[in-house]
């Protein structure tokens, strides 16, 4: 089963287009964009990421959809959720995250499309609980985390083990929403 499609307001969260990949390189090419992030990503590695992250949308009930400004702008990034089972004290888990375009940001879309992936991770996937991480200086997205109710508790904060350990990016702080209308639920691969 392939993830649908969800609406908001202004916002569609699709599966992703070919057309979506060229905007998608040049979102990942921005240094502002990409500024808590290891590096900037080339074409290839861009295409190559997108391939891994359409792979999911079309394998799982859920994944990272294309976020499309309905009728105005066909693509300005991606929101939604993700496995993660990289060795960490709360992993596997499902990842809630974001990535827009520079030019789309401060403008309330990053929060309106989470909002919606939250609500179909507890309403219609029943997941127990989402978790999102960031390195430390990265204020926006930690304080889109607060805004959408997640909580932040020091004891969680961790190294990526994907990153070397005196990797400027390596430690990262960890936020955890649970769900909140049952306790029956378990985690979904």
């Amino acid at each position: 089963m392939s993830a649908p499609s969800l609406s908001t307001k202004r916002l569609r969260l699709r599966q992703w287009k070919d057309s979506d990949l060229s905007f998608f390189s040049k979102m990942n090419a921005d240094a502002r964009v990409m500024e808590y992030f290891p590096s900037t990503l080339s074409k290839e590695a861009s295409d190559s990421l997108a391939e891994k992250i359409q792979k999911e949308l079309r394998e799982k009930e859920y994944g990272l959809w294309a976020v499309e400004l309905t009728g105005v702008v066909p693509f300005i990034g991606f929101a939604g959720l993700h496995y993660q089972d990289f060795p960490a004290a709360f992993t596997p888990c499902i990842e809630i995250g974001w990535r827009l375009a520079y030019e789309h940001w401060g403008k309330g879309y990053a929060f309106e499309a989470a909002e919606k992936v939250v609500e179909y991770a507890f309403n219609t996937l029943k997941l127990k609980e989402l978790v999102s991480f960031t390195t430390p200086d990265n204020k926006r997205s930690w304080s889109l985390m607060e805004k959408l109710g997640m909580t932040h508790n020091p004891d969680d904060d961790f190294y990526h083990t994907r990153l070397p350990k005196d990797h400027p990016l390596g430690f990262h702080v960890l936020y955890r929403l649970k769900n909140k209308h049952s306790s029956q639920l378990s985690l979904r691969e």
